[in-house]
């Protein structure tokens, strides 16, 4: 029989219930995880597995027709797993079962449940982890059909609400503040100075909006060389910003230097040089490396980092506007796949019962035809559309009572039908030829 959806159980932690000390003894490579997934199998009541394991997250999904002990074994291989005691691991696991596990597999899919809420990474990561599963052989009929409807939903997400749409990092909100400026980057020129992480952060998602040259100038000439390397740009010698601050549209600073390295003086004179153009500059360091005054220039737009942190702000309330939306859709999801799967309890016994009905009118044909002698080939075609029809009349009301008491939870009317039409050795027979 097709298992149920109380065979799921997720057993798991995440950056909110454990530390990230604890969550890296955890984190394994791919030809690791994919030798753990048939390790897993190995393990009291583990009948499928799938292992995901990211920086924010180690989680187990799995099928079971033996939860309690499913879980114990569970817990104690993940202590082995991380040289941890269980006393160490137990505090900081949560787990869900049957409807709350799917609920669940299909928020971190459709990052509702990840500490950015939106980001795009997870989808990749739980496909990934599916892929591996998979070579593992460590999927069956049950997470294969969980995991394959969870990655359809969590494309259902983004595509049917914004909760992707709006920049929650400063580093993204200052590439969305430029194009509003600009109403596009293409073509535009960019100057980042500084080598620090977030301003190369920046500066890839500008190139990636379509940015014509990136320049890149740090104290340290050698760092300035290995990002513009990265980033296929051209390095300004520090001693040079204003041939940069000539070429450029947007100019992203991080340098971290106690004291600005671009003032108003510097700019004004700077400005018939640059023909006037609209110059975007986006200060993200701490302390500020351009004078707040330089706003007052014509055609100059300075943004800060406390300019940036509103943008977020105000862009995490809209992400989590759309997340209700988004869990709505998902708790309509939920339904929809719970009662799929109870469908396929009665679909053997469906099947079973059409053969069986199928078996007895081709006797009975066979057996009147025989009787009737010769007859018309019009003749025995009526015969039987006759008898077709009326085993789909018989078959109708049984069928439709068998999906009702599925998706009700009524598990008492199949083995009723079983009973009553002699099926238990043919859905036997079924269960042996679908395990070979």
């Amino acid at each position: 029989m097709w298992p149920s959806n109380e065979n799921f159980l997720v057993l798991g932690m995440n950056h909110r219930t454990a530390p990230v000390a604890l969550r890296e003894r955890l984190a394994l490579p791919a030809p690791v995880v994919e030798k753990i997934s048939r390790e897993l199998l190995g393990l009291q009541g583990v009948q499928e597995a799938l292992f995901l394991s990211t920086c924010n997250r180690v989680e187990l999904y799995i099928a079971t027709e033996a939860e309690p002990a499913c879980r114990d074994a569970l817990v104690e291989w993940m202590a082995r797993a991380g040289g941890l005691t269980r006393q160490e691991v137990e505090p900081c696991l949560y787990d869900h079962r049957g409807a709350d596990a799917v609920r669940h597999v299909f928020r971190v899919a459709s990052s509702l449940d990840s500490m950015l809420l939106g980001e795009p990474q997870i989808l990749g990561q739980v496909k990934a982890a599916f892929a591996l599963a998979q070579s593992a052989e460590s999927i069956g009929p049950l997470l294969y059909a969980l995991l394959t409807q969870a990655i359809v939903v969590a494309k259902r997400v983004r595509t049917e609400t914004e909760i992707a749409k709006h920049a929650v990092s400063v580093s993204y909100a200052a590439v969305e503040l430029a194009r509003k400026i600009f109403g596009g980057l293409g073509g535009r020129v960019v100057f980042l100075i500084g080598a620090g992480k977030m301003g190369e952060l920046a500066a890839k998602h500008l190139a990636a909006q379509g940015a014509s040259r990136l320049l890149v100038a740090n104290r340290t000439e050698d760092k300035a060389r290995a990002l513009a390397g990265l980033l296929r740009a051209e390095v300004v010698p520090f001693d040079k910003l204003d041939e940069g601050l000539v070429q450029a549209d947007v100019v992203l600073s991080s340098t971290g230097a106690p004291e600005p390295v671009i003032r108003r003086s510097q700019l004004e004179l700077l400005l018939s040089s640059r023909r006037h153009r609209p110059l975007f500059l986006v200060d993200i360091a701490v302390p500020r490396d351009v004078e707040a005054v330089v706003n007052d220039l014509p055609n100059v737009y300075l943004y800060d980092i406390d300019d940036l942190k509103q943008v977020v702000e105000a862009n995490l309330r809209e992400r989590q506007r759309e997340a209700l939306r988004a869990e709505g859709l998902i708790e309509r999801e939920v339904e929809r796949f719970l009662s799929w799967l109870r469908d396929q309890t009665v679909v053997p016994i469906i099947v079973s019962l059409r053969a069986r009905l199928e078996t007895i009118r081709q006797q009975e044909v066979a057996k009147a035809l025989s009787q009737l002698g010769e007859t018309t080939p019009e003749a025995r075609q009526a015969i039987e559309t006759m008898s077709a029809a009326i085993v789909n009349k018989i078959l109708h009301l049984p069928i439709v009572k068998l999906r009702e008491a599925s998706r009700l939870g009524n598990g008492q009317l199949g083995p009723l039908v079983q009973e009553l039409f002699g099926l238990s050795g043919d859905l036997a027979d079924k269960n042996v030829k679908r395990e070979e």
